[in-house]
């Protein structure tokens, strides 16, 4: 009995190389649902449907769309389920992969957790007509399971192609700050996009004030280009193999700092700022694989 059960365990089990697959389209989706969050957001279509999760109350599958806001918000709720699906999917594809460490199976385990634990938050920030904190934790929660996906897929890219040589403790350190900074960053983005006055959105329920929020946006920026900019130094004169990916991270920030400025000169349409939100999420997932590269390096090929 044995000896013919072994192929069935076997063709359970999941290559290094289709797992990697599994953590990039998760990320994927963990990006998606950033930009789906911000659009119901941003166009105030967060009370489209007033009910969770169907659009009426205690009915799952109804779905009568009243208006533009309706869409949005079933949207993103499909979106927010096939997500949902992936990091499942995500999970129980790190416990068949034998290669893996258990510290990352666990991880993957921890995305889909805090990937499933939106939903009930969701319902929360509904059930209190869209409270503007609990939108932003939402949208925080979202960044950090974002985050810890993409060290999934990290690890799982250092399995297939293998280890680097790691670099002396001083750029390590270094990436700590400038993941802080980052941290603070995406925070103050994220105050700063509560409180700016959106057209289109009126309805949307404001959070602090404008010009404050944009004071300390704008010198967090500042810290993190700092930051940014010592690392990168140093990267370049160890002619170390991080710098591709410091050079990539420079090219996402040029882009996000081009839309800032432009939504800032056009009184922020909302289309802009969701862009702008969008494009916030991959600076923040490429900071991510960038600090961790300095502390994990895979080998390049």
């Amino acid at each position: 009995m044995s000896v013919q059960a072994l192929p069935r365990r076997w063709s359970l089990e999941v290559s290094p190389e289709r797992f990697r697959q599994l953590a990039l389209s998760a990320v994927g989706w963990l990006i998606l649902i950033v930009a789906t969050g911000a659009t119901v957001r941003l166009t105030g279509s967060g009370l489209g449907c007033p009910h969770w999760p169907g659009c009426h109350a205690n009915d799952f599958a109804r779905f009568e769309p009243r208006s533009f806001h309706s869409y949005v918000e079933f949207s993103n709720r499909i979106v927010a389920s096939l997500t949902v699906l992936a990091t499942l999917v995500l999970a129980v594809g790190a416990s068949r992969t034998r290669t893996l460490s258990r510290g990352v199976k666990i991880l993957a385990w921890v995305v889909f957790a805090g990937t499933l634990g939106q939903a009930p938050l969701g319902a929360i920030t509904v059930y209190y007509d869209l409270n503007p904190w609990l939108v932003l934790t939402h949208l925080l929660v979202s960044l950090v399971v974002l985050g810890l996906g993409v060290v999934v897929l990290l690890e799982a890219t250092r399995v297939v192609r293998g280890s680097s040589s790691g670099l002396p403790p001083l750029p390590r350190a270094g990436g700590i700050v400038l993941l802080a900074a980052a941290g603070v960053l995406v925070v103050t983005g994220t105050l700063a996009t509560a409180a700016g006055p959106h057209p289109g959105s009126t309805v949307v329920r404001r959070l602090w004030s404008f010009e404050p929020a944009v004071y300390w946006h704008v010198r967090a920026t500042a810290v993190f280009g700092i930051s940014f900019a010592l690392v990168l130094a140093y990267l370049v004169r160890a002619k170390a193999q991080q710098v591709r990916g410091a050079l990539v991270l420079l090219g996402v920030l040029a882009v996000q700092m081009t839309i800032g400025e432009a939504q800032y000169r056009t009184h922020l349409p909302w289309w802009l700022v969701l862009v702008h939100v969008t494009v916030a999420a991959t600076v923040w997932a490429a900071v991510t694989s960038f600090v961790f590269s300095l502390w994990r390096p895979r080998r390049m090929p």
